[in-house]
């Protein structure tokens, strides 16, 4: 099913507590970091340049998507990597963080992207079906302890 009403939206006074609300199931929360400590970590990691964004449908925000922007050091100098991304437990398999990811990768095609990275701990209930499906494929890189994955963008 598709969601033709979800965009990204900047995170601002006005969002932030609901966007920091925002929660995944019981049994997701090893592979992800909440809100509040994504945020946490863009502040005191901003060589990384990171970039983040709540996830809305319509007018309710269901989501949260953090990347390093092109950094200019580091593992993934001058690329684009998904750093957190999350969608709320409620609105779940609805199509929201597919259609999410591929406005991300719109946005990372625009920017002279041509492949979108991200990474995974690999675990009972692990997001890897979820990023499969949308086309990403292992690199074989290991990045502590996590799978590195990648998305090809095709010119458009």
């Amino acid at each position: 099913m598709r969601s033709p009403h979800v965009h990204l939206r900047e995170i601002t006074d006005d969002n932030r507590d609901a966007v920091r609300a925002l929660r995944v199931r019981r049994d997701q929360k090893q592979f992800v970091a909440s809100v509040s400590k994504s945020l946490k970590e863009a502040a005191k990691t901003p060589e990384a340049h990171p970039w983040f964004r709540a996830v809305y449908r319509d007018d309710e925000p269901v989501g949260f998507v953090m990347l390093a922007w092109r950094p200019p050091g580091g593992p993934y100098r001058g690329r684009h990597f998904i750093w957190r991304f999350l969608v709320d437990k409620r609105h779940q398999r609805r199509g929201v963080g597919r259609e999410a990811l591929a406005q991300i990768a719109a946005l990372v095609r625009a920017d002279g992207g041509t492949e979108l990275l991200t990474s995974y701990e690999p675990g009972d209930g692990e997001p890897w079906p979820f990023y499969r499906k949308l086309g990403f494929e292992p690199t074989g890189d290991i990045d502590d302890g996590e799978i590195v994955l990648r998305l090809t963008l095709p010119d458009e």
